[in-house]
C-alpha cells in the first residue's frame, strides 16, 4: 500500500501500516466515534469480501465486519484503554470463524481510533449442519448476552448474534399489548435493510391469529414462501409484503403456560430454514427470561422515580431529567405549592388531602401532558417545560387556573422562561420559587382582606 493511499485515511504513520498489510492475520482500524472504518489489512479485505482499500472510504466498520445497519449491540469501546490490549475469544457469525480478538486504543491528531488484531482459532468453522443441534452456538450466544449489562442489552447483543449467525435480514420481537394487539419491540436488522419497528407498533391481532393457532400447539410457524400464503393468510401478506419478506421462522415466546408474544428471523438461507426452530425454541426460554428481568427493572425504576400517589415524576426523577435536557433549547418552568393541604389533613384527614393532591396533579396533567411534572414536595409539583415559548408558557398557566378552579384544587404559581437553558437548573428552580412564594403571599393576603369583610 502506497503513502498516498494511507493519507487518503487519514493516516500518517504509512510505514507502521504497511507493516500489518502483509500480516498473516485480520487487521483493522476503526474511528472510536464516527466508527468510521479507516484500515483494513490484505488478509482482513479477502475474509470479508473487500476488493479494494478504497472501497471502505464512508463506509462504517458495522456494515462491513458485522453486515449490521447500526452499531454492534455488544461493542466494547468503552473498554478500551490506549497502551492497554483488551483481550477476547469470540465467535464471528459473519465469517464463521471462532477468533481471538487484540483491541486497543490509539490517538492520532486529537482523534481515537480502534485497533483490532484478530488471529483465527480455526475450529470453529461452521459446516451448515445441525443448527438445531450446534451447542457451542447456544452457548456463545448466552455468553454474549450474560456480559451485556442490562436485560435490554442482552436482547439486543442476543439478536443480533441470532441474525448474524443465521445469515438473516432482520431478527426481532413482539409482544402483546394488553389491548389485542402486539408491538414490535425491539429488532436488529442487517446492512442495508430498512428497520420496520416503528412501522410495527399496534399491530391488530387479528393479522396473527392464524399464527397463534400453531403457537398454543408449541409449535413455530416456518413461511418458505410468501406467496404461497397470498390466498390462505391475507392478513399476514398484506403486513410482510411492504417490508420485502420472501421467508421467516417464527417462534412463541411462553412464559409461565401463557404466551407474551413471538421472535422470529426474516428471509434466512432456505438452506437453514428447517434447522431454525429448535435453537429459537431453546433461546427462546432465555429471551422470555430477560423479558421478565427487564420488567422487574422497568417497575423498581418506576418506584425509584415515580410518586406513587399522583403517578407523575418525584424528587429523583427530576434529578435525573435536568442532567439529560438540552441546553440549547428554550425551557419554561413553573413551580406550584398546593393551598390549604395542612388545613384540609387536620380537619377531614389524610385521605381528603391526598384526593386535594390528585385533583392538582390532574390539573396539570390536562394542560401539561406533553412536557416533564414532577411532585417535589408534600405539597408541591414541577412542571419543566422543554422547548416552549413564553407566550405559550403564559397562556396554559391562564389555563391552568381556569382548571384549578373548576375541579377546586387551589394552588400558589410561580414561573421563569429562558430562551437557552444554558444557565444552571438550581438556580432557574429557586427564581421559580421565590416566585411562587411571592404569589403565594398575595393570595393568602387577599383571602385574608375578603375574611376581614
Amino acid at each position: 500500500m502506497g503513502r498516498d493511499t494511507l493519507l487518503e485515511q487519514n493516516w500518517s504513520v504509512s510505514k507502521l501500516w504497511e507493516f500489518y498489510e502483509e500480516l498473516g492475520e485480520i487487521v483493522y482500524v476503526a474511528d472510536i466515534d464516527s466508527h468510521d472504518l479507516i484500515y483494513m489489512n490484505r488478509k482482513a479485505r479477502e475474509i470479508y469480501g473487500v476488493n479494494d482499500i478504497k472501497d471502505i472510504k464512508g463506509k462504517k466498520c458495522y456494515e462491513i465486519l458485522s453486515g449490521s445497519c447500526a452499531p454492534c449491540a455488544c461493542c466494547n469501546h468503552d473498554r478500551l484503554k490506549e497502551g492497554f490490549f483488551l483481550e477476547e475469544v469470540r465467535y464471528i457469525p459473519i465469517i464463521r470463524k471462532k477468533m481471538v480478538l487484540k483491541d486497543t486504543v490509539v490517538e492520532e491528531n486529537g482523534r481515537r481510533y480502534r485497533f483490532e488484531l484478530a488471529v483465527d482459532l480455526g475450529a470453529w468453522e461452521q459446516q451448515n449442519i445441525g443448527y438445531e443441534a450446534n451447542e457451542a452456538m447456544v452457548n456463545e450466544g448466552l455468553r454474549l448476552a450474560l456480559a451485556a449489562h442490562t436485560p435490554e442489552q442482552s436482547i439486543d447483543v442476543l439478536l443480533e448474534y441470532l441474525g448474524q449467525s443465521l445469515q438473516s435480514e432482520r431478527v426481532y420481537i413482539f409482544e402483546e399489548s394488553g389491548r389485542k394487539m402486539v408491538n414490535n419491540t425491539y429488532e436488529w436488522c442487517a446492512n442495508d435493510v430498512i428497520p420496520q419497528k416503528e412501522n410495527l407498533q399496534d399491530v391488530p391481532f387479528e393479522v396473527v391469529s392464524m399464527w397463534y393457532q400453531r403457537f398454543v400447539k408449541g409449535e413455530s410457524v416456518i413461511i418458505k414462501n410468501v406467496e404461497n400464503i397470498k390466498e390462505e393468510d391475507a392478513a399476514v401478506y398484506e403486513y410482510l409484503t411492504p417490508q420485502k419478506i420472501r421467508s421467516l421462522v417464527v417462534t412463541p415466546l411462553v412464559n409461565e403456560g401463557e404466551i407474551i408474544g413471538f421472535y422470529g428471523v426474516d428471509n434466512p438461507p432456505e438452506k437453514f430454514l428447517e434447522h431454525i426452530t429448535t435453537l429459537l425454541q431453546i433461546l427462546g426460554h432465555f429471551l422470555v427470561a430477560l423479558i421478565h428481568r427487564r420488567n422487574q427493572m422497568r417497575r423498581l425504576e418506576e418506584l425509584c422515580f415515580e410518586d406513587q400517589l399522583t403517578g407523575i415524576g418525584n424528587r429523583h426523577a427530576v434529578h435525573d431529567y435536568f442532567e439529560k435536557i438540552d441546553s440549547g433549547r428554550s425551557v419554561g418552568i413553573l413551580y406550584c405549592d398546593v393551598m390549604g393541604l395542612k388545613k384540609m389533613n387536620d380537619s377531614m384527614g389524610h385521605k381528603a388531602g391526598d384526593q386535594l393532591l390528585i385533583r392538582s396533579s390532574e390539573c396539570l396533567k390536562k394542560v401539561f401532558k406533553e412536557y416533564e411534572l414532577f411532585r417535589v414536595g408534600g405539597d408541591e409539583f414541577l412542571a419543566v417545560c422543554a422547548g416552549i415559548e413564553e407566550q405559550e408558557l403564559n397562556r396554559r398557566m391562564e389555563q391552568l387556573k381556569c382548571e384549578m378552579k373548576e375541579h377546586n384544587a387551589p394552588m400558589a404559581l410561580g414561573s421563569v422562561w429562558r430562551a437557552e437553558s444554558k444557565e444552571q437548573m438550581d438556580k432557574l428552580l429557586t427564581l421559580a420559587d421565590d416566585r411562587m412564594y411571592e404569589n403565594k403571599r398575595k393570595l393568602y393576603a387577599t383571602e385574608y382582606k375578603e375574611m376581614a369583610r
